[in-house]
């Protein structure tokens, strides 16, 4: 069937010149019309099923196991665990490369020096707000609660490191009649 080699942006403009060619009076094209549809139907069918097979074969092995969120100040942390070998990517980089201090890199990973189990799974993390160091508690944080939803059996080892306990301070906000929160107008005596 010549008429297949048609491509899909073209099947509009080739219908329609059938169809116009149908008004002016050429009923052959009729059957070229039904032929093409069916071809095209039969073709479609067969690359849904494909499709299907392909999925039914392939196993989900990116599916997470697990999620858990922390906030510090400004900074919110979404942590997603799936099955792997330990690796850590923070927004789509590798977190030795975004945690740019030791610092931070230490509070970021402060989970898997403590926890076992943090080496059979990978951790994929999407943090936004604040600075540096904040997200790097809030990984932590994200972290210490994913690991907890998925094994409860792990909240004594991580309550005792204090790595699920909630640091509550933010920015203290500025007070009218004064410079900042604390800070007061310098003072003129005359």
């Amino acid at each position: 069937m010549g008429c297949v080699e048609v491509f899909s942006g073209e099947v509009p403009n080739f219908l329609g010149v059938v169809d116009i060619l149908l008004v002016i009076g050429y009923p052959a094209f009729y059957q070229v019309r039904n032929i093409f549809f069916t071809e095209r139907i039969r073709v479609f069918r067969a690359f849904m099923e494909i499709t299907k097979a392909i999925k039914a074969v392939t196993p989900k092995t990116n599916k997470p196991v697990s999620h858990g969120v922390g906030r510090r100040k400004s900074s919110v942390a979404r942590v997603w665990l799936t099955r792997g070998t330990g690796k850590i990517v923070v927004n789509n980089r590798d977190y030795a490369t975004y945690f740019d201090t030791e610092w931070s890199r230490l509070d970021a990973t402060i989970v898997k020096r403590v926890c076992p189990v943090f080496a059979e799974y990978d951790f994929m993390a999407n943090i936004d707000g604040g600075g540096i160091n904040s997200q790097a508690d809030a990984f932590c944080l994200a972290s210490a609660r994913a690991l907890v939803a998925m094994d409860e059996s792990l909240r004594p080892v991580l309550r005792k490191n204090n790595l699920l306990t909630v640091d509550s301070r933010l920015k203290e906000r500025k007070k009218y009649g004064q410079k900042a929160a604390r800070r007061k107008f310098q003072f003129v005596k005359r």
